[in-house]
């Protein structure tokens, strides 16, 4: 099913059901191309729910994800990246025995055809030449021969977000990319973010409010898996039941 649409990613009455918990009641938003959606909420909103169902790792119990106006809702992960969208996760979620090139050039080859996908690590000239590309981007060619398990946790974060990117997607889900991160890591990744606007669209979960009133083009509120405001960073800030929700002041 197809649905003609502006938006790049597109969510519809997207619910979930835990038990008796739900968890992500009825959200609808969409995401414009080339863009920052940011998704804010206090903790417990359902934002890392939200998440879950649009990027398929659990599926919903109603609603729709649409993707370039295609309906992609319930696909497990590994078929919404090839379908374009991409994620971060809370976590790190890294191969930590493996050298920083050689993550790169594993997410980068993944997303290649099949027949090219299989050939050992090193033998597809496309991913060495996307590896080494992100490697110089995100500043991390001197440690390019080092194990991942061994960089600083803001280089661990830059290079998730590094890897997310090597298959090329359309659409990047980046869940809480600064936690734990120093001021000085915060500033340069947040910078690294805005200089993705444009390029791909962004959908971003950031406990971080003034980097988020900083780096968004649109913001969405949850509060109890429900969707409590929408807008421009400025007008969803102002608006007396965000206050009260979030800010704990009306």
């Amino acid at each position: 099913m197809t649905h003609p649409t502006t938006a790049v990613l597109s969510v519809r009455d997207l619910t979930v059901n835990f038990g008796g918990l739900v968890a992500v009641n009825r959200m609808s938003f969409d995401a414009e191309r080339g863009r920052i959606t940011s998704v804010i909420g206090p903790n417990g909103a359902g934002k890392s729910s939200l998440f879950n169902l649009i990027s398929g790792a659990i599926r919903p119990t109603g609603g729709h994800v649409l993707l370039e106006g295609a309906d992609v809702t319930g696909r497990p992960p590994h078929r919404m990246l090839a379908a374009g969208l991409a994620r971060s996760f809370q976590i790190t979620n890294l191969f930590f025995e493996l050298t920083v090139l050689e993550n790169l050039r594993l997410a980068a080859q993944i997303a290649e055809p099949p027949l090219a996908s299989v050939l050992p690590l090193g033998r597809s000239r496309h991913a060495l030449e996307r590896a080494d590309a992100l490697l110089d981007r995100f500043a991390l060619s001197p440690k390019a021969f080092e194990l991942a398990g061994n960089l600083s946790h803001g280089e661990q974060r830059r290079l998730e977000i590094a890897v997310a990117l090597a298959c090329e997607p359309r659409v990047l889900l980046l869940d809480e990319p600064t936690q734990g991160m120093s001021h000085g890591d915060t500033a340069d990744t947040a910078d690294m973010i805005k200089r993705l606007a444009g390029e791909i669209t962004v959908l971003l979960i950031e406990h971080d409010i003034g980097l988020v009133m900083t780096l968004s083009d649109h913001v969405v509120v949850m509060h109890q898996g429900r969707k409590l405001a929408e807008g421009a960073p400025a007008v969803v800030r102002a608006e007396p039941a965000v206050q009260a929700a979030y800010f704990g002041h009306a």
